[in-house]
């Protein structure tokens, strides 16, 4: 492995380390929300460096994928947080749970 591929595979698995760590770290849901965008930078990084080390296209092609799944995933995940928050006021997981009882 040449060092540019080493040095942007250790970068994205240390994304996916943060992200996971700011995942299971903070209680509310926009911080989540920002630590699940962080670790899909992660692999989005990868698939780049891996297709661009190999002279191959589909690298970016599966950045565009992971782009498009990290857009919906914001917009699903905001406007679930919004409407929560305008029912009950819920601003962290643990509230979320309880208002399913």
């Amino acid at each position: 492995m040449s060092g540019f591929l080493t040095a942007a595979l250790v970068l994205a698995a240390g994304l996916f380390a943060v992200g996971l760590f700011g995942l299971v770290a903070r209680r509310g849901v926009l911080f989540q929300i920002i630590a699940l965008e962080i670790m899909l930078t992660g692999p989005a990084l990868a698939f780049v460096a891996a297709g661009a080390h190999h002279g191959d296209p589909a690298g970016q092609g599966m950045f565009v994928f992971v782009l498009v799944l990290a857009a919906s995933e914001v917009a699903l995940g905001l406007a679930l947080y919004l409407r929560l928050a305008r029912h009950a006021d819920a601003g962290d997981s643990d509230t979320i749970r309880e208002l399913r009882r």
